[in-house]
């Protein structure tokens, strides 16, 4: 309301009734001249509210790093015009919103804390039921755990060896040696092996060579087919193919019995148990197949200790209204159920997984301590909302700490360009995604800017973008981004008391736990070779001439041309095996080691191993470093020998 008075001590209602009202002089009183006076109230319903907030007076915002605006003059005076207005559109609306959820149906809601308080009236109780809530918790965990660690043994092979969902027999055809010596027994000989859960979802991450064949995104799994004997090609996933056999159970895990059975001719693939294998029409020199009975009953805890866990997590939730109670009592929780169970980095001893998870406990204690005070504490305070925390909170923060049964079924393996280029329908679900994130970056931006607290985040927000540009522009540096980055990236942004806000940080805490978790502190810069992994390097391909092959028609030779002057020799497979070392020395053989053919003239003669069966060739460069170890370039694709004679040579490219 604006009113005109003309001289000071005069109402405007001209009564001699007090007015409240804040006079803005547009000129100076003494000069007699009328000045305009604004009316400070206005209507509290005029802005309207939200189901999940409630307008508060301004000096009633909390305060902090990412609190609002403690008093209205908090900011200087603003040049005049259009920056002044963008200026005060900033700052949002005057007087900013407090952010609050109202219960919906707040006599159910609030009914565990109401039970809570007639069952533990006094701090005291409350205390002692919380510990022995958290003692009742450890002694279950404990005991399954160790159960599961421990036993069962399996009769006449004692305890099982445990493996990880990729684990090997042939790991590959490099690391396996000449004639893949460093890979033996090749057969006679059995063990018993215990698989986690969730195996059957283990696929290849970085192509592999099965022959002229390239894998990649799938479950290596060779051979398998009941007309082969249900053999398995040696470089096979072996829980992977005990799912495939029907030996263990995907949901389950299991043990089982494993056998050598030395070289075969062929392997026949075939679908079975929602595995497909691969087929391969030559020889190896290691396979395997599997005991189909044992007496031992194995099976993964994961699934078992995350029911109770989430049981006891719940129960904490919906009985406490302290943010520091709930906060501190999930992390810990969730921290040695994904740790030790859920999601565990791999050992084959588990006490080095007990290692491991205590080891990254401290410091991720101390980034989940300031996650609390700069962004939980302010969602949660206040908070009686019980059901509605339980499931919007608690929900998704499950949802992110098991991030490999979750998110990791979307076809993303890894966010770096490389990886997204490669993977079938990585692209898609990478536009999806950044939608999503977009969608949520604008409705969260507008719940700050209407709390009054947008600038402050802009300047947070601004640093980080700067920081991230400066790693991004640093040479022979690639920028990493990790599960607990991301969490800790976005984290901020949800410090809001508002229902999407507790689904936002929920889900982000839980991507944080499970990343640290799994995978440590990983560095956010990475060198390109430990991004690249077993991927090809891009290196120069060998120029491979079509051999000559003799006139039995049983043997070949090829002829070298002349070397590159940084390289040591040419590295030569057949079959998927190493089988020659062809160094440009002409020292003896000896003289180098038993591993390493020599050639003077870089030729290489090979007599086919087995009559009607065809044969697959491949070469790299190999190079030595300044201290003499050597490493394999990229191998070509394969030629084949087929089993009339005929030479086929390789396509080109890596």
């Amino acid at each position: 309301m604006v009113s005109i008075r003309g001289a000071p001590g005069h109402s405007g209602s001209g009564n001699g009734t007090p007015s409240n009202k804040e006079s803005v002089p547009l000129k100076d009183l003494e000069s007699g001249t009328p000045e305009i006076e604004v009316d400070s109230h206005e209507d509290p319903h005029e802005s309207g509210r939200s189901d999940d907030s409630l307008d508060l007076p301004e000096d009633e915002v909390g305060q902090g790093l990412l609190g609002g605006r403690s008093t209205r003059h908090q900011y200087a005076e603003s040049p005049p015009g259009q920056t002044r207005l963008f200026s005060s559109f900033l700052r949002g609306p005057d007087p900013p919103r407090k952010h609050h959820i109202r219960p919906i149906f707040e006599g159910l809601q609030t009914a565990p804390i109401r039970v809570v308080e007639r069952l533990f009236p006094s701090l005291r109780s409350k205390v002692i039921a919380l510990i022995a809530f958290h003692a009742l918790w450890v002694a279950i965990f404990l005991t399954i755990l160790n159960w599961s660690v421990v036993g069962p043994e399996i009769p006449g092979y004692g305890m099982p060896n445990r493996l990880s969902c990729g684990a090997r027999l042939w790991h590959n055809g490099t690391l396996c040696g000449i004639d893949g010596n460093a890979c033996r027994p090749f057969d006679e000989q059995k063990f018993a092996f215990k698989c986690p859960a969730g195996c059957r979802d283990t696929i290849l991450l970085e192509p592999y060579t099965v022959g002229d064949q390239e894998l990649n995104y799938r479950s290596l799994v060779i051979g398998g087919a009941p007309e082969n004997h249900s053999s398995y090609r040696g470089d096979s996933f072996v829980c992977a193919a005990a799912i495939h056999a029907g030996v263990i159970n995907n949901a389950a895990g299991g043990c089982g019995i494993l056998r050598r059975t030395g070289e075969q001719i062929s392997f026949t693939g075939v679908k079975q148990n929602s595995i497909e294998s691969v087929s391969f029409n030559s020889y190896f020199p290691l396979s395997f197949d599997f005991e189909k009975e044992t007496t031992a009953v194995c099976r993964d805890p994961r699934w078992l200790l995350f029911a109770i866990s989430l049981v006891f997590t719940s129960v904490i939730s919906l009985c406490t209204t302290s943010p520091s109670v709930f906060y501190v009592s999930i992390w810990f929780i969730s921290w040695f159920q994904v740790a030790l169970a859920s999601d565990p980095p791999f050992a084959s001893d588990y006490l080095e997984v007990v290692s491991i998870g205590i080891g990254r406990l401290l410091p991720a204690a101390f980034v989940g301590w300031a996650i609390y005070y700069f962004c939980v504490r302010e969602t949660l305070k206040g908070l009686t909302a019980q059901f509605e925390k339980t499931i919007l909170w608690l929900g998704p923060f499950w949802v992110g700490a098991l991030n490999t049964d979750t998110f990791d079924r979307i076809p993303i393996s890894r966010l770096t360009p490389h990886d997204i280029q490669q993977q079938p329908g990585a692209i898609p679900a990478l536009i999806i995604i950044v939608a999503v994130i977009v969608v949520t970056m604008v409705t969260q931006a507008w719940a700050i800017w209407s709390a009054g607290k947008l600038p402050r985040y802009l300047v947070i927000y601004g640093v980080m973008a700067g920081a991230l540009i400066i790693m991004i522009v640093l040479p022979q540096l690639n920028l990493r981004i990790h599960h607990y980055i991301l969490s800790l990236l976005f984290l901020p942004g949800t410090a809001l008391q508002t229902r999407p806000s507790l689904v936002y940080q929920g889900l982000l805490m839980g991507l944080f736990i499970n990343g640290i978790a799994h995978w440590g502190f990983d560095s956010i810069l990475q060198t390109p070779n430990a991004l690249l992994g077993d991927a090809q390097l891009g290196s120069v391909l060998p120029d491979i001439t079509a051999p000559v092959i003799g006139d039995a028609g049983n043997n070949l030779t090829f002829w070298f041309s002349a070397l590159p002057s940084d390289v040591a020799g040419i590295a030569v497979m057949v079959n998927d095996v190493l089988r020659a070392n062809l160094y440009r020395s002409t020292s003896k053989a000896a003289e180098i080691g038993t591993d390493v053919k020599t050639a003077a003239d870089l030729s290489f003669e090979w007599t086919r191993l087995h009559e009607n069966h065809r044969e697959y060739f491949r070469f790299a460069y190999m190079k030595n470093s300044a201290l003499g170890s050597l490493w394999y370039e990229d191998f070509t694709k394969a030629g084949t020998w087929r089993e009339n004679g005929d030479w086929l040579p390789m396509d080109q490219g890596h």
